[in-house]
């Protein structure tokens, strides 16, 4: 029963987003439309600092699209091109393009392989969106400033700001030690830079299926508001998208895309995106 409800509310998705815009297939063999940049290879007690070598010299990140690393590849699985990260490495895929208004769709699955800093804890990755400025500007000195959905062992769709983003969510209040969990009943809490909350926001449900298995992954971004679908489920819906600079908030409303590489291996296909003239009324209840 929850098997057919959830396919009559995926039918919706895509019903809701017809638009006369074509679905784009941002996969191929060359990763084409996407840059490749690589920052480090962390390790256990990092500090936010830049690294250093064994000298005491500053190491600089490895940077853009330099040859001889395969951390972002595209492997054949069942006649599919499919993207693996390796996770060895701290970086991202970067989309050539920017992006504003769209609604993006993806599969992933974990690989098997963890990395430090994060052997001992879950695999991670990420989806980072409305990104701007600078390479490496945050903690890690490998992404730049902008809204994620998080990509991670049972945590698909969680909210992370990036740097000093900040956006509302429709969540229940944080408590005591206890973090702020999405519910599209809830009013909009304003979390990030400058604000009583932190940026980090658990998503409502975990839908993500058995290890192995493919999950779909959607992000539908319109005039600054977004909703995080896993499975065909509504996890979190956010609006009022911004930064701060200079002690001014901005709109973060349009940039580029980023596919994290995060210390595990995770494979990624079917990477499609279209852009929207309207938010679907299906998706516009949810700001009302």
């Amino acid at each position: 029963m929850k098997y057919f409800f959830t396919l009559l509310f995926v039918t919706a998705i895509f019903s809701a987003c017809t638009t006369s815009n074509e679905w784009e297939s941002l996969m191929d063999k060359d990763l084409s439309k996407w840059d490749r940049y690589l920052s480090y290879k962390h390790q256990l007690g990092y500090n936010g600092d830049q690294p250093k070598d064994a000298n005491g010299n500053l190491i600089e990140p490895i940077g853009l699209n330099k040859e001889g690393y395969n951390v972002f590849t595209v492997v054949n699985d069942d006649s599919e091109d499919v993207l693996k990260i390796s996770g060895e490495i701290y970086g991202c895929l970067i989309s050539k393009k920017e992006y504003s208004n769209y609604h993006l769709r993806l599969k992933m699955k974990w690989g098997d392989k963890k990395f430090d800093p994060r052997k001992n804890l879950l695999k991670d990755s990420g989806i980072l969106y409305h990104s701007i400025g600078p390479y490496g500007a945050e903690y890690w000195r490998t992404w730049m400033l902008s809204q994620e959905f998080q990509v991670m062992e049972g945590h698909l769709g969680d909210y992370w700001s990036q740097i000093t983003s900040a956006i509302d969510i429709r969540a229940y209040l944080p408590e005591y030690i206890m973090n702020p969990v999405a519910d599209a009943s809830q009013p909009f809490l304003p979390m990030g830079q400058d604000e009583e909350i932190p940026g980090f926001c658990l998503r409502s449900g975990n839908y993500e299926k058995a290890p192995g298995e493919w999950n779909t992954l959607e992000l539908i971004c319109y005039d600054g508001n977004s909703i995080h679908v896993v499975n065909g489920e509504v996890v979190m819906v956010l609006r009022n998208s911004r930064y701060i600079k200079d002690g001014e908030t901005l709109p973060l409303d349009k940039g580029k895309i980023q596919i994290q590489s995060e210390a595990a291996e995770v494979f990624y296909k079917e990477i499609e995106i279209r852009e929207l003239d309207e938010l679907p009324e299906y998706f516009a209840q949810y700001f009302n």
